[in-house]
């Protein structure tokens, strides 16, 4: 799958992940490949992602909406919380 995580000022990260946990305002939840389609507004709180070669990453967010569509994922975060 390919994950593209932005904000209003930069663009986080894009590339290849196999799986990602969201922090959903009813309950975080995760995508895995051929997910079904779906949109989703986030809470503050971290977005976890396993990519595809290997490894862990998080980026912690400040809310936003996720859109999930044919394998793609794209994050349109509020803001990166302050750490």
């Amino acid at each position: 799958m390919f994950l593209e995580v932005v904000t209003p000022i930069k663009k986080v990260f894009e590339g290849e992940v196999s799986i990602v946990t969201f922090p959903g305002v009813d309950g975080s939840f995760q995508v895995m490949n051929d997910h079904a389609p779906l949109v989703s507004t986030l809470k503050k709180g971290e977005l976890v992602y396993k990519v595809a070669k290997g490894g862990e990453d998080s980026v912690e967010i400040t809310g936003g909406v996720v859109e999930v569509l044919n394998n793609r994922i794209v994050v349109l975060a509020d803001g990166l919380a302050e750490a």
